[in-house]
This record gives C-alpha cells, structure tokens and sequence, in this order.
C-alpha cells in the first residue's frame, strides 16, 4: 500500500504528461521507464536497509532522489491545475479542447525548479528563530531563561555527519541555558548512524541537554538509541521530569514518550506519572513529540508545551492536511485552553521526502519572559 500511494502520482504524470507530448513514442516509452524507476525511490530503501525510512546509498543518491520524486509529486500537482483549468473552459466554451505542449513543458520545467529549490532548502543547516514565551507564574530568576530546541534531525546519510556537526556548532554558539531535543533525532540502527550521530556528543548547554523519543526512534529500537544519546550526555525523560533550579527558584521540566510507543510494545506517554513528585504551583515545561495531545496537557497544568513531528507541512499548500491529522496543530504558536503550545517546524526532516517550500527549517531559540499581570 506503501509503494501503491507513491506510485499513483507518477502513474498520472505518465498518462496525462508523458504520453501527450509531441515526442516519438520511443522518447515517450523511455521517459515512462525513468519516471517509474524514479518513483520507487521507498522501495529501494527497503530493499538498501530492510526500512523505508532508512535510505542506506551514497548522500548524492539520496539527494538526487529526493530530487526526482519532489519533482513527479510537482509535476502531476500543475498537470491536475492544467487538467482541471482546461474542463472548466472546455466547459464554458462547449467545446473540445487540448493542452498546448508549450504549458506543459512549463509546468515541468517550473517543477525541477521547485524540487531542486525544495531539496537544498531541506538540506541547509537551519537558521535561528527567536521566539519569546511569557509564561505564568514565572519565577523572577527566570526572566530571560534561553532555551533551544532542536526536532526532528533525522541524521541520516543525507543529514549526516558534517551536517550534524554544523548544527551543534551553531546550537552551541547561542549560548543557551538549556537545549532540548524533542525527537526524531535519527533514521537508521545504531550499526549505521554512529558516526554519524558522534556530533551530538558536543551539544552543550549550562543546564544541560535532555532528549525524549520521536516516533522513528521506535522504528529502530528506540531503548537501544535511548541508551546511547544517555552515553552521549544528553539526559533521557521517559515519562518523567527534571528540575531545573536557578537561585533557589525551579522550572519543572517533563517529557514523555511517543503515541507510537504500544505499537513497539513499550509504554505510551503518560504525562501524569511525569508528573509524579514534581512540586506544586511550579511552571511545568513539557516536551512531547507530537502534538495531538496538547489539550490534555493543558488540562494537567502545563505552561508550555514544545512538539515536532509535523514538519511543518513541509510544502505550505500541504499545512492544512497535515494539520488535520494533528488536531489542528502543523506550525508555530497556539493557545491551547490557557497553555501555550509550540509546534517547531523541524531542524531538519525524513529522508524519504526531503522537500521545504515555504517552511523553512529552525533552530528554534526561546526566551522565557513573565506574563504581565498573572504572576
């Protein structure tokens, strides 16, 4: 079904693209062939790794894939816009219409444009986004608290080695108080990430770096890369929590698991046991990777809530779908019944499908201020 769902977009570039161009049918039939190798990118990642999400070729592959896919995914969106703009005035006119081949090579000359924009736009290593967060009842020695989160890495052979160690160098010059990872951290078992994954060992933040699973660590034996992000300095919250202290005053910082979690068959997040023993009437800072369950997060009292997985939308015209598989939840700031929530757009995202068009990639810096009037 995996194969089936990427497939029908190059099925219909094929019937609707290829085959009405003014080309010789030997042009055609090879033009077929391409795009049909083309678009099995996933299964030749299964067939490299024995998993779809584990692309094991040389990064200029991969790139050149993300390139060819993005670019059949564009092409079969503008070959629907022309199909459907060309009914309607087949409509309007009552009569019989064909597609110049002129807006068709347009078409597909703007999609290798846009795919190859879409890619490096993926690659580059994210630039810093200022946010400010002013949270009830924040303690005064807090004000101005910098923290910085980073989600969805997915260090991979396209987010590899040298692009991990670029993000840690410039994580590491924001001399932030407190770095946080909320998940996705990679793509691949450990046998084949570790080099590449080695960068994270340098992230440094004064209060420390704590990490908490995506739902792709559970696609890898998410225990085993647990464990090894501990080995690297970071500290795994596991439906559980920290206090951060500063001057005698505390945040309460909690993480918890990912709704993917049973399907491993390993404990799914559960915010309350986070909670068990942390202080009252004190700020709770949560990290939990996706955002669907923010309203009962704020209904437990949380301040602030910082999620991924959404990407974005990764392509602006696709928030509004991929919000509506997360509660309404894609990008950026929301007031959930009195909690703030986060919804970071991803530091960097799946190599599967490694396409950014108007949504860029953040390091996502937050400085806690307190909320006037409320404590």
């Amino acid at each position: 079904m995996f194969h089936l769902m990427f497939t029908t977009p190059c099925l219909y570039v094929i019937v609707r693209f290829i085959w009405p161009m003014p080309w010789p049918l030997a042009a055609r039939l090879a033009g077929a062939l391409l795009l049909l190798l083309a678009s099995q990118y996933h299964l030749y990642s299964r067939l490299s790794s024995g998993s779809v999400f584990d692309p094991e070729f040389p990064r200029a592959v991969v790139i050149l894939f993300n390139w060819a896919f993005g670019a059949i995914l564009l092409i079969a969106v503008l070959q629907i816009v022309l199909d459907l703009a060309t009914l309607l005035t087949m409509l309007v006119r009552q009569r019989w219409l064909t597609i110049p081949a002129t807006l068709r090579y347009a078409a597909g000359g703007a999609a290798l444009i846009l795919a190859a924009i879409g890619v490096h736009q993926a690659m580059r290593v994210p630039p810093v986004k200022d946010i400010e967060v002013a949270i009830k009842n924040l303690p005064p020695q807090f004000e101005g608290y910098k923290m910085l989160q980073l989600t969805d890495m997915h260090i991979s052979r396209l987010f590899d080695e040298p692009w991990a160690r670029a993000v840690v160098k410039r994580s590491n010059a924001l001399g932030v108080d407190l770095i946080v990872v909320t998940g996705d951290l990679i793509d691949g078992p450990i046998s084949a990430r570790t080099r590449d994954v080695a960068p994270l060992h340098d992230l440094y933040a004064t209060d420390g770096v704590f990490v908490i699973p995506g739902n792709h660590e559970y696609f890898f034996d998410n225990e085993a890369w647990m464990q090894y992000f501990v080995s690297l300095g970071m500290t795994r919250l596991n439906n559980s929590h920290a206090l951060i202290e500063r001057g005698g005053a505390q945040l309460i910082l909690a993480g918890v698991t990912d709704l993917s979690a049973p399907r491993a068959g390993l404990p799914g997040p559960d915010l309350k046991q986070a909670l068990t023993g942390a202080p009252v009437n004190t700020p709770i800072i949560l990290l939990d990777h996706q955002p669907r369950n923010a309203r009962q997060s704020a209904r437990q009292g949380v301040a602030l809530q910082l999620s991924g997985h959404t990407h974005g939308g990764m392509i602006r015209p696709l928030a509004p779908f991929i919000a509506r598989a997360n509660e309404g939840f894609v990008s950026g700031f929301y007031d959930v019944d009195g909690m703030q929530l986060y919804v970071n757009n991803g530091t960097a995202l799946w190599p599967g499908f490694a396409l950014r068009l108007g949504v860029p990639s953040e390091l996502t810096r937050i400085t806690l201020k307190r909320a006037v009037g409320r404590g």
